[in-house]
């Protein structure tokens, strides 16, 4: 049964994420909005099992080909997905974007109070949205675009089987020993000092003091501290704080886009999350930026419409592959 949920009109403005994202999280964020007078655009309130919740955002084009969620980076607002999401819904694609439970505006209490988790978000928030996806795109194929955790969590899923396709963007392991220096220094510094600090001096992380996107719930935190200090990311969890998961079950066909100068997401860490799918059949790209006549793409500016704009050819390989899967 679809979870509950209620739609309202939208006057917020997608305006940029601030320039904040340090380091590998750096990127150019989007100066101004798109905006499309062919897409309807109108804000949606998706209710998960936990009974949390979730702003979304839904693109609808007059005609629809397929329908699309589009599952975020850990501590990314659904607003930095807006001019992908645009251009995605002007080539006829049904588009949702969504804030995990506890960022954005799907944080409706205190964060201190937020008992959110990355396992929540795979397991409740997720699925909630395949949910929605459903239910305002009715009669079509559904697929799922994943950055970085986005794509992580989907052996959580209950209902991954609504899942056409998946498009996964910067998504590994982020498995710290696999990491080069100095980025390693900085992943430790991150993840084994400021995380358990921030948690017990704030009741939470503030990420966004140190340019590592929004605040974090403390559970979420120390989650992501826990998976990227082994290998296999969430696989070492499994038998413990996961008893149940369909890692091993997925099955549809996947794409998953890396690119050489993502600290996080390297070559070796899109393999050590490939092979936690182990039933996935993968296509794999890992590319050079100066391919695209670029300097750089990295872990978050695959999705800049100025990165579109120099190289309009990366966007089209996510309408591409959702093609194929017609």
């Amino acid at each position: 049964m679809h979870n509950p949920k209620i739609a309202s009109s939208s006057n917020q403005q997608d305006h940029a994420i601030r320039n904040t994202v340090a380091t590998t999280f750096h990127t150019d964020f989007e100066s101004h909005s798109i905006e499309s007078p062919s897409i309807e655009r109108y804000s949606l309130t998706i209710m998960t099992d936990r009974n949390h919740p979730l702003a979304a955002t839904v693109y609808r084009p007059k005609g629809v080909k397929a329908a699309l969620m589009i599952a975020p980076a850990t501590g990314i607002k659904r607003q930095f997905y807006h001019n992908f999401a645009t251009y995605l819904a002007e080539q006829g694609f049904g588009v949702i974007t969504f804030d995990n439970e506890g960022i954005g505006e799907s944080l409706t209490t205190d964060l201190t109070k937020c008992d959110a988790t990355l396992i929540s978000w795979g397991r409740h928030d997720m699925p909630a949205v395949i949910d929605a996806l459903q239910d305002e795109f009715a009669h079509a194929s559904y697929h799922l675009i994943g950055h970085s955790a986005g794509g992580q969590l989907i052996g959580l899923m209950p209902n991954y089987d609504a899942i056409a396709s998946v498009f996964n963007v910067a998504c590994s392991s982020g498995q710290i020993k696999n990491m080069d220096m100095p980025y390693k220094a900085k992943a430790m510094g991150f993840m084994d000092v400021f995380i358990p600090i921030s948690n017990l001096t704030l009741g939470y992380t503030a990420a966004n003091k140190i340019g590592m996107g929004e605040p974090l719930p403390r559970g979420v935190a120390n989650q992501w501290r826990e998976w990227c200090n082994g290998a296999g990311y969430i696989k070492t969890a499994f038998g413990k704080s996961i008893h149940t998961h369909f890692y091993d079950e997925i099955s549809m066909p996947a794409l998953w886009l890396g690119f050489s100068d993502d600290e996080i997401a390297n070559n070796k860490n899109m393999d050590d999350m490939i092979r936690v799918f182990s039933k996935m059949p993968v296509e794999k790209h890992f590319f050079e930026p100066k391919e695209f006549g670029l300097n750089n793409i990295g872990h978050m500016r695959y999705f800049s419409s100025k990165t579109n704009a120099k190289a309009p050819q990366l966007w089209q390989m996510a309408v591409d592959w959702l093609a194929k899967q017609q």
